[in-house]
């Protein structure tokens, strides 16, 4: 079983996608990737195809770079489906200024919304009014101020922000993949 530590880090697929020539923030796919996940069983070529395209090329340079963008599908959706709700979107950390982070994050929600918006009403009819409050939240956040002074009240609320996001993704997939992961019944899933 995979754990969090497994996934790569912003900064490492960041390097990837530079490495291909792109500038783009890996934020924005990853929110599109756990979206997809959830609503769509993305497979591991759909996956790649979406990747290549989205840094506008036709496939990886490489079979390292090739595993290493499956393995982040792999790693997120093993954090989405696990027990522990340990999945953390694949934002940039620490080491970036609070506005690169609160653009990170916006553009994460962008993604994911964007692959709600695509799926139409079909899947939000079986959602909980948890989930709907929280997809509503989170389209509010799409439109956030992202030139944020660092400081402990914004960095705080960048948390709380941050906190909200993770928990709209894991109750879309917990909603759309019900007994995976088994959270009320405590009980260890067996891989």
């Amino acid at each position: 079983m995979s754990t969090t530590e497994d996934r790569p880090d912003f900064s490492t697929i960041a390097d990837l996608f530079l490495s291909h020539g792109s500038m783009q923030s890996p934020a924005f796919l990853d929110g599109r990737l756990c979206a997809e996940l959830a609503l769509h069983d993305l497979t591991a070529e759909a996956w790649l195809e979406e990747v290549c395209h989205g840094l506008g090329i036709e496939q990886p340079r490489d079979r390292e770079s090739g595993e290493a963008l499956l393995a982040w599908r792999r790693q997120t959706l093993d954090a989405l489906a696990d027990a522990a709700l340990n999945y953390e979107p694949l934002l940039p950390d620490d080491l970036f200024s609070l506005a690169e982070r609160a653009r990170g994050l916006q553009e994460w929600t962008l993604g994911f919304l964007e692959v709600i918006e695509d799926a139409g009403d079909k899947p939000r009819q079986g959602w909980s009014q948890a989930l709907r409050e929280a997809i509503e939240d989170l389209e509010a956040l799409g439109g956030m101020e992202t030139d944020l002074e660092d400081n402990a009240e914004n960095e705080n609320d960048l948390f709380a922000l941050t906190e909200h996001a993770r928990m709209a993704a894991m109750l879309l997939y917990t909603e759309q993949h019900p007994g995976q992961p088994q959270v009320e019944s405590g009980e260890p899933i067996q891989h």
